[in-house]
């Protein structure tokens, strides 16, 4: 009996030792190892997000194509009617001229610069797409605010790619059908999708122009066209 009695009491004691090993060893130990493993997981996946928006800050940063806006003259005409002279010249990253400059006469202050923008879905960005990795811009026409748009000075022409783009890398039918039918796909938002084209519309920012100074038109890789603030021409200095 006292043997039998002896025999539960250490099963008992044996039972009652593995339930507290398993409440305060075994099971704190699971959940441990649960929460370090989740966080582990949200610790990658905060990762991935930063490594993601390090590259689209990048992105951001980047310019697509740009322009020099140099502000020549700016006086009354016989009727007394204020003229701006302005020189446009598209150039690279580096400022150096890309192609040939272009001397216009605007009546007024108040200069708009016309253009046509093709923005394409960010996961194309963020990937380096060779074509559509960025955004890409129709420098359609320059007028003022005393004139009317279609009287402005035609720089690339509508429906056909940018010379710019042409001379950079040879231009494929995909971008080459996205300017002709420009308006079509516009217009339509399932060849939009089709295309991977997120946005795609005229656009045209403005800048009331001061004497001796010189400006830069920017877009984006995101699509943003944007002007820089005018920043005055050095006088020359006396020999």
């Amino acid at each position: 009996m006292r043997s039998f009695v002896a025999s539960v009491v250490l099963v008992a004691v044996a039972a009652a030792s593995v339930y507290l090993s398993y409440e305060l060893v075994v099971k704190p130990r699971r959940a441990l190892q649960d929460q370090i493993r989740e966080q582990k997981g949200t610790i990658l996946k905060l990762e991935q997000e930063k490594q993601r928006l390090e590259a689209y800050l990048k992105i951001l940063k980047r310019i697509d194509r740009r322009a020099r806006v140099e502000v020549l003259r700016q006086a009354k005409d016989q009727q007394g009617s204020l003229q701006t002279t302005i020189r446009f010249t598209e150039v690279d990253d580096a400022g150096k001229p890309i192609n040939a400059s272009r001397e216009l006469t605007l009546p007024g202050q108040e200069v708009y610069f016309d253009t046509l923008v093709i923005k394409f879905d960010d996961h194309f960005i963020e990937q380096g797409d060779p074509i559509k990795g960025g955004a890409l811009l129709l420098f359609r026409r320059v007028f003022s605010s005393t004139m009317r748009a279609e009287d402005g000075f035609v720089i690339d022409k509508e429906g056909q790619v940018p010379e710019v783009y042409a001379e950079r890398q040879a231009t494929s039918e995909f971008e080459k059908d996205l300017w002709k039918r420009f308006w079509d796909v516009a217009n339509d938002e399932k060849l939009a999708k089709e295309r991977g084209v997120r946005a795609i519309h005229g656009d045209a920012p403005y800048m009331r122009l001061e004497p001796d100074r010189v400006y830069e038109i920017c877009l984006r890789s995101t699509g943003e066209v944007v002007i820089t603030p005018g920043t005055r021409v050095a006088p020359p200095q006396a020999e």
